[in-house]
């Protein structure tokens, strides 16, 4: 296995080598990087490796620049001082989040998931199975433990707004507009939630009747929906869901 670090300190670099070899003696290491311009410069000239390991914070700014300027299709391994990124690092492939000071169990359990993801490939990202997060619901889907980094949040069911899925990842929106990741897909959840409360629209949201800011009447039968918090992407119950869709709406 090929693998980069991108990583500005230099002892976080050579703690993290001396680990992952401890681990696979075979993974071998192409380069550290310690700033968006070198890697932007390195990816532009270089086949993607097999695995990346990437700091936040570089040299000259936040990592996510990278991928503004050059596609990465490898899975990544996000080391970082700081929680508050976990979300976004799950839009870009990432396999875990790893929160310094890099312990070896913390690695061990990262390339535990790239295996996993090396037999699934990106349909493990559907169930979020190699990320940081773990999830359980507790009494059937009424609460969810959502751990992200050293956080761990608890979300009631009566919390939540809606559901969506987006690039093969379930998120959960809050009625304050709060954005957690799931381990369960859509089709899962269905299955589990409360159906007075919750319905299905399309392949794509599954939503709370008090969600619903406003309706309008769309082609084709359908009906358009803005959603309370908004979302990101356009809400339209299906043309095959619809006439159910309204029935659920009368009760």
């Amino acid at each position: 296995m090929k693998a980069l670090i991108i990583e500005d300190e230099p002892q976080a670099a050579s703690r993290l080598v001396k680990h992952v070899l401890e681990i696979d003696p075979t993974i071998q290491f192409l380069n550290v990087l310690e700033s968006i311009e070198g890697a932007v410069a390195w990816f532009k000239k270089n086949p993607s490796p097999d695995l990346v390991f990437m700091d936040i914070h570089l040299s000259d700014g936040n990592c996510f620049e990278i991928f503004n300027q050059v596609e990465i299709d490898c899975p990544i391994i996000f080391a970082t001082a700081y929680d508050e990124y976990a979300l976004k690092a799950f839009e870009h492939h990432s396999i875990d989040y790893i929160l310094k000071p890099i312990k070896r169990n913390d690695l061990e359990r990262a390339l535990k998931k790239l295996e996993r993801y090396d037999l699934h490939s990106n349909d493990e990202l559907a169930t979020g199975g190699v990320t940081e997060i773990d999830e359980e619901s507790i009494g059937g889907a009424r609460r969810f433990l959502i751990k992200v980094g050293a956080k761990i949040n608890l979300i009631r069911l009566d919390e939540i707004a809606y559901f969506y899925s987006k690039d093969k990842i379930t998120f959960a929106i809050t009625r304050q507009g709060r954005r957690f990741p799931l381990n369960k897909s859509l089709e899962a959840l269905e299955s589990e939630l409360p159906n007075n409360e919750f319905f299905r629209i399309n392949r794509k949201f599954i939503i709370h009747m008090d969600a619903i800011g406003s309706m309008s009447s769309h082609s084709k039968g359908r009906v358009k929906i803005e959603l309370d918090p908004a979302a990101e992407l356009e809400s339209i119950v299906s043309t095959e869901r619809s006439p159910h869709f309204k029935k659920w709406l009368l009760g």
